[in-house]
């Protein structure tokens, strides 16, 4: 099979045509196919490896599989996870070894992986480990969380990155150029402005700026040499509908939740605002944006700032009752606050503390001067006896250790550290001024 035999045909979209037929017309990942790098030298050795390819839609994992192929001379299978099921793969396994009793190695190209289910791994497997098969999967989701550990240990990950503005920009100007499988033809004209919006709308997929640049073309306008000008002006319509957007379960989703999170924690407010707009915009739900800030709040922030998760709640509410265009404000609002608050993570050291020391002491029992006694039995039993209503003491505090509240022959442990930040270090204070007035109740005992 001609793997290039449509890049001429004319009704095929522009990115299909433009496709690289060499490893040298490949842009980008010059970390994988540059001189020396490990893809360049599979291809060189004709010796390719089992490999899962990782990367963002775009960025050239379905042509690099198609170039190994054709310049290691191997014979190439193409599945997608989705559609194919073990009839298909068990076909592909049929066709590998009649073309191993010829002496032709064949790379099966699996996309979309980590769609795998569980009968297609068992089919796969022991092919790959045979080495009838080399696999080559495909995947925009971090395998380690999603292709089966048997599959994956025995392929290695190469992470593809998104192509850079520079990249994106060679792209598209050797498209305008080509003439036998471009735009070359119409000798088309394109100022850098006009390159470079496309290149930035494309966000590092070579797929999506080739084809915001044939759309783009559709309105140029005809020039008096007899070619054409693409001015800045087709562009508000094509750009205008091209919303960036990303998959709600996929990587992207959560690496944005995380620079949300890690932003306002390392008060940044314009970090934060950045990385909320661009979750918002790329379809991203407020709300999720909403909760990971009331959890910010306490995590944090804590008692640096008690006002921090009151409002986050507000917020929230605001967001509910006003509706998304102005709730947005509201949520907005809460971030920075939650940014150029003092930080302190005490509650959540204290938190994670006390549950590790709960879990070590299974005996644990209440003092009897802090159970409850609804009856009569339970007063003769001591429960309630010896309890000090803090309202009615001095300071409003029992002060001394008899009345700690600590479980008896349960070592004592601190968990809450105060910093000295924000409203915490007063609360660091009060708490030193009990632990005086404990020291002195016990002395004058």
């Amino acid at each position: 099979m001609d793997l290039f035999a449509r890049d001429t045909d004319e009704a095929a979209p522009l990115a299909w045509r433009m496709r690289p037929r060499r490893l040298e017309e490949y842009l980008g990942q010059q970390a994988l196919v540059g001189p020396g790098k490990p893809l360049r030298h599979m291809a060189e050795t004709g010796t390719v490896r089992s490999m899962i390819l990782w990367g963002p839609p775009g960025t050239g994992k379905t042509t690099l599989a198609e170039l190994l192929a054709a310049e290691s001379g191997a014979h190439l299978e193409h599945l997608s996870a989705v559609m194919a099921g073990v009839k298909e793969i068990r076909a592909v396994v049929e066709r590998a070894r009649a073309l191993q009793a010829q002496g032709r190695t064949t790379l099966l190209f699996l996309d979309e992986i980590h769609r795998l289910n569980k009968s297609q791994q068992d089919a796969l497997l022991p092919h790959v480990e045979s080495g009838l098969l080399t696999l080559i999967g495909a995947t925009t989701e971090n395998p380690s969380f999603e292709v089966n550990s048997a599959l994956l240990s025995r392929a290695r990950v190469h992470v593809l990155k998104p192509l850079s503005e520079a990249e994106l920009l060679q792209v598209l100007r050797r498209a305008l150029a080509d003439e036998e499988r471009g735009l070359g033809r119409r000798r088309i004209r394109v100022d850098e402005e006009v390159l470079g919006l496309l290149a930035r709308a494309a966000a590092g997929d070579a797929r999506r700026a080739l084809g915001l640049l044939e759309t783009a073309c559709d309105f140029a306008e005809p020039a008096e040499d007899g070619g054409e000008v693409l001015g800045h002006g087709a562009l508000e319509d094509v750009l205008g509908h091209q919303a960036s957007a990303f998959d709600k379960q996929g990587d992207h989703y959560y690496d944005l939740l995380s620079a949300i999170h890690k932003s306002v924690r390392s008060s940044r407010p314009d970090a934060a605002l950045l990385y909320i707009a661009r979750f918002v915009q790329g379809g991203g739900d407020p709300l999720d944006v909403v909760r990971r800030l009331a959890a910010i709040a306490s995590e944090d922030v804590g008692n640096a700032d008690p006002r921090a998760l009151p409002l986050v709640m507000a917020a929230w509410d605001a967001y509910l009752r006003l509706g998304d265009y102005e709730g947005q404000r509201a949520i907005a609002h809460a971030a920075i606050h939650l940014a150029v608050a003092p930080k302190s993570n005490a509650i959540d050291q204290a938190w994670k503390a006390a549950k590790a020391f709960v879990a070590s002491q299974p005996r644990l029992e209440v003092p009897t001067y802090l159970r409850n006694a609804p009856t009569k039995l339970m007063e003769t039993l001591g429960h309630g006896q010896g309890y000090r209503y803090a309202h009615h003491e001095p300071h409003g505090y029992p002060a001394g250790s008899a009345h700690d509240c600590w479980p008896e022959a349960v070592p004592h442990e601190r968990f809450y550290r105060p910093t000295e930040y924000g409203q915490e270090k007063r609360y660091g204070q009060l708490m030193a001024w009990r632990e005086q007035l404990d020291a002195e109740a016990d002395g004058g005992a």
